[in-house]
C-alpha cells in the first residue's frame, strides 16, 4: 500500500477523493496542479509519476489566467486591428495563431525570450519551408507586439520576436501555365464541372482566387462581370471571354455565389471556401501534369495572354486592376523572351 509518506516530494494525495496533486511554492503560493498519472493506494509508485514530476519541477512557474500569450492572442483577435484586415489576411493568420495557443498559450509573453524565438525560427523551417517559418515568425512578432499594447510586456521589454531576420532562401519565379497545360486542362474537366468554372473565371478575368470565390451571378450584367478587388478596393468592369460564357453557361445556379460548396455534402449551400477550392484544383493539377502551376499563377496568364494579344501595360492593367509596375513584373519573363527574339530576328535581318 502506498501512504503518502511513500509518495516522492512535492506530491500529494487528495483525502476526500485519492486524486494525486502536484504542489508548489511559487512566489509564495501553493499551486496545485491535477497529475496525469493517477493510480490507486494498493498500486507501486509508477516510473511515469517520477518522469511527470521531473517535468512539472523543471517547468516555468504557472501564469495567471489573463496574463499568458494564450490571453494575448484572445485580445489581438477581438482588437479592431484583427477585426479590420481582409479576410484571406485573418485566414492566414488562423493558420498558425491555433499553435501558438496550444504550445506557447500557457505562457507569460515575459518569459519568451529571443534566442527562443530564433530557435522556433529555425525548427519551423526544418519541419516546414523558409517561407513558412518566416510567416509564422510575423504572425508571432505581431501577437507579442498586441501583449506589449495590453500591457502584457512592459514598454522596457521588447517584443522578443521583433527584429529577427527572416531566414532567406531561392524564390521559386511564377510562371504563367503554358498552352499545352491549358490546353490539357480544358480537355481533362469538361464544362459544367466547378474545377472548370473557377478555371476559367481565374483567367479570363485575370483575378485573384479571393475575389474569384466571392463573385455572385447578381455581378454579371449583360456581358460584363463587376468586380470590387478585395485586397485593394479597385472597381472593375471585365467583358467575358467566350470560354468563361460557356462555363458560366454550363454552371447550374444553387446559390448566390457562381461557385458553391459540393451539394453532395451539405444540405446549405453557399460560397465554395478557399480551402476546399485550392485543394480540388491541387488535384486537378495533379491530373494534367500542371503541379508546377497553381491557381495564381492563371492571373499571370491572364495578363501574358493580353500581352501577346498585343495589349499596352495600361489596357493589360484595365482587365487585372494592377500597376502598370505590376504588370511588367507579372510579363517579365515572357516580355523578355519576345524582345529577344525580335532583336535576334533583327539582327539576322541585318
Amino acid at each position: 500500500m502506498t501512504k503518502g509518506k511513500d509518495l516522492p516530494s512535492y506530491i500529494h494525495r487528495r483525502k476526500r477523493d485519492g486524486v494525486l496533486l502536484f504542489r508548489k511554492r511559487y512566489a509564495g503560493k501553493i499551486v496545485e496542479i491535477r497529475l496525469e498519472t493517477q493510480f490507486s493506494e494498493d498500486e507501486p509508485v509508477p516510473f511515469a509519476l517520477h518522469q511527470e514530476r521531473e517535468r512539472l519541477l523543471n517547468a516555468p512557474a504557472p501564469v495567471r489566467g489573463g496574463q499568458d500569450v494564450a490571453a494575448a492572442i484572445r485580445a489581438y483577435r477581438a482588437a479592431p486591428k484583427y477585426q479590420d484586415l481582409k479576410r484571406r489576411t485573418r485566414d492566414d493568420y488562423e493558420k498558425h495563431l491555433p499553435y501558438f495557443e496550444e504550445k506557447l498559450g500557457h505562457l507569460s509573453p515575459r518569459q519568451i525570450e529571443r534566442h527562443h524565438v530564433i530557435a522556433w525560427r529555425d525548427a519551423w523551417a526544418k519541419k516546414k519551408s523558409p517561407h513558412f517559418s518566416n510567416y509564422r515568425l510575423r504572425v508571432l512578432s505581431i501577437v507579442m507586439e498586441h501583449a506589449k499594447d495590453i500591457g502584457l510586456l512592459t514598454k522596457a521589454e521588447e517584443n522578443p520576436a521583433k527584429g529577427i531576420k527572416a531566414l532567406k532562401y531561392e524564390k521559386q519565379d511564377r510562371e504563367p501555365w503554358p498552352d499545352t497545360k491549358v490546353a490539357a486542362f480544358r480537355k481533362t474537366y469538361a464544362y459544367g464541372t466547378r474545377e472548370r468554372t473557377l478555371f476559367e473565371l481565374c483567367l479570363g478575368t485575370g483575378q485573384r482566387i479571393g475575389d474569384v470565390l466571392r463573385m455572385q451571378w447578381g455581378h454579371i450584367v449583360d456581358d460584363t462581370i463587376l468586380v470590387r478587388q478585395g485586397k485593394t478596393g479597385t472597381r472593375l468592369e471585365i467583358p467575358i471571354t467566350p470560354n468563361l460564357a460557356a462555363a458560366l453557361a454550363s454552371t447550374e445556379r444553387t446559390s448566390l455565389f457562381i461557385l458553391t460548396k459540393d451539394m453532395s455534402k451539405t444540405k446549405r449551400p453557399g460560397q465554395w471556401e478557399y480551402r476546399g477550392a485550392s485543394d480540388a484544383m491541387r488535384a486537378a493539377r495533379e491530373a494534367v501534369g500542371a503541379e508546377a502551376y497553381d491557381l495564381h499563377a492563371l492571373r499571370y496568364t491572364a495578363a501574358v495572354e493580353l500581352l501577346l494579344a498585343g495589349c499596352s501595360d495600361d489596357l493589360i492593367a484595365a482587365v487585372t486592376g494592377q500597376s502598370a509596375a505590376m504588370v511588367r513584373h507579372y510579363t517579365r519573363h515572357v516580355r523578355q523572351r519576345v524582345r529577344a527574339r525580335e532583336a535576334q530576328d533583327r539582327r539576322d535581318r541585318f
